[in-house]
């Protein structure tokens, strides 16, 4: 096995799951610049991990975890946001924060839900400071 992956565009993916995924983080980004957020990084990888999104607005920068369904059969999006996820994100998002990070900014993580309906129609649930950390952060 080679060391190093080969990109791949999303044009030549073929797994529904992960083409419905990067439509809804595609929807996610039009509603938060919409709502005034600036993105600062898409699909920050550390490890075998990532963060959706990294937004910004002012001083304040949020860790977007993106959750798309196309019904609630396999339960809703935040219930899929597992103990185990939160603690996955928050040591990706402390690696973006040694990285990236600015004194005096402020952090916090949202789970943005996004239902893509038939027909184009689409609905988008922004759910800030869904979850706090017990540990402080680098800063």
């Amino acid at each position: 096995m080679s060391a190093t992956r080969r990109f791949v565009p999303v044009s030549e993916w073929e797994d529904e799951r992960h083409l419905l995924g990067v439509e809804g983080e595609r929807l996610a980004i039009a509603f938060l610049t919409s709502c005034g957020w600036s993105v600062e990084a898409h699909r920050f990888r550390l490890g075998h991990h990532d963060i959706d999104l990294v937004v910004r607005k002012g001083r304040m920068v949020a860790f977007v975890e993106v959750k798309t369904r196309r019904s609630s059969t396999y339960g809703s999006g935040l219930e899929a946001v597992s103990a185990r996820k939160q603690r996955d994100i928050a040591r990706v998002a402390n690696g973006w924060l040694l990285r990236h990070g600015r004194l005096g900014d402020e952090y916090r993580f949202d789970v943005l839900l996004v239902k893509v309906g038939s027909g184009g129609k689409h609905s988008v649930e922004h759910v800030p400071d869904a979850w706090r950390l017990s540990r402080l952060w680098a800063y």
